[in-house]
């Protein structure tokens, strides 16, 4: 690796926290260190690693001047990333995971991205996923799904759906940091919840339409051991956002909320709490007139019009979700206006 000077004021600074990778974290390191763009501060953020990887790291900081090492204790991604951002000299910051890889020309094409759009906070790009479809099905359909979540506009109106963005793929402006603050810590995805307060305090958020990032699905991956990544815990981070959300476009409807089933009924049960006039959507008709938590359960068929009733729709089978959404736009409900997609 030949040594290469680093600007005191770099254009881009890459956040890599980094905790035991020490079997991945070297080929991660690469695909920084060989983009195209060079205008860039690499800053390994050691969140108490316990294996080799803090060996790995000041070594490849030793042979090339662009690369910070941040040695911390052990409190998780959250603060290590808070940490990086706080130590990084560049007007925009590049996240990056220790078992991913950027595509050659991720930096480039994310920074004349922000460059050219002096309105847009947040920039990704489409994902490869870098697993096995066969056994990972589930995780590859996800990708499948963010990677056709583009605009902004997709973006506002998914949000609530799942995280719309792959965390280690986006670029950002510094400034958004400093004024709507970092990760916050807490037994939550710390990425979903940032980009939920992000959209919710009007930052613009696009993707580029090229595939620039390489999404490596390991067994060891943080989202599929780590608790605070479960699925009850997306659902639980997104209630404050969403229901203040509906509170803003609901006006004087009526809230009713599509998914009468057990886990659709649980995972919504904060927004019967939180609005007095409130009912549930099922595509049973044996269940209309029924009651859930409470509550009464009308046929899909009898919603009415848009401006009586306002729905959110808790149905999480993708291909399900897609059916309510077309139903619903088939009887003039506007996504985002008239219903949102929240499961």
């Amino acid at each position: 690796m030949i040594p290469v000077e680093r600007s005191p004021a770099p254009a881009v600074s890459v956040i890599l926290p980094v905790f035991n990778a020490e079997k991945t974290v070297q080929r991660a390191i690469e695909s920084v260190l060989t983009q195209t763009f060079h205008d860039f501060e690499l800053l390994l953020a050691d969140d108490g690693s316990m294996d080799s990887t803090n060996i790995i790291l000041e070594e490849t900081a030793a042979k090339d001047h662009r690369v910070r090492v941040i040695t911390l204790a052990h409190t998780g991604v959250a603060g290590a990333f808070n940490a990086g951002v706080k130590a990084a000299n560049g007007k925009y910051v590049a996240r990056m995971d220790a078992d991913d890889e950027m595509l050659p020309q991720r930096l480039e094409k994310q920074f004349d991205f922000l460059e050219a759009r002096p309105a847009t906070g947040v920039v990704s790009c489409l994902v490869e996923y870098g697993g096995d479809r066969a056994t990972q099905e589930g995780y590859s359909a996800h990708v499948d799904w963010i990677n056709s979540i583009i605009t902004h506009e997709q973006i506002m109106l998914n949000r609530f759906v799942e995280s719309p963005l792959c965390n280690p793929s986006v670029m950002f402006r510094k400034e958004l940091f400093e004024k709507h603050g970092g990760c916050r810590e807490g037994n939550f995805p710390e990425d979903y919840e940032l980009w939920l307060r992000w959209l919710e305090a009007g930052v613009r958020m696009e993707k580029i339409r090229e595939t620039l990032f390489r999404w490596n699905d390991l067994p060891g991956r943080l989202i599929r051991n780590d608790e605070r990544y479960s699925a009850d815990n997306f659902f639980r981070i997104k209630e404050e956002y969403l229901s203040r959300f509906i509170s803003k476009m609901i006006g004087g409807r009526k809230l009713f909320i599509w998914g009468a089933g057990k886990l659709s009924g649980k995972r919504s049960s904060f927004l019967a709490e939180r609005f007095s006039s409130c009912g549930y959507i099922d595509i049973d008709p044996k269940k209309a007139g029924g009651k859930k938590n409470g509550l009464p359960v009308i046929y899909h068929e009898n919603i009415g019009a848009p401006g009586t009733i306002f729905v959110a729709s808790f149905v999480t089978n993708r291909g399900k979700r897609e059916e309510v959404k077309q139903f619903l736009e088939k009887r003039n409900f506007r996504e985002g206006v008239d219903f949102i997609l929240a499961g």
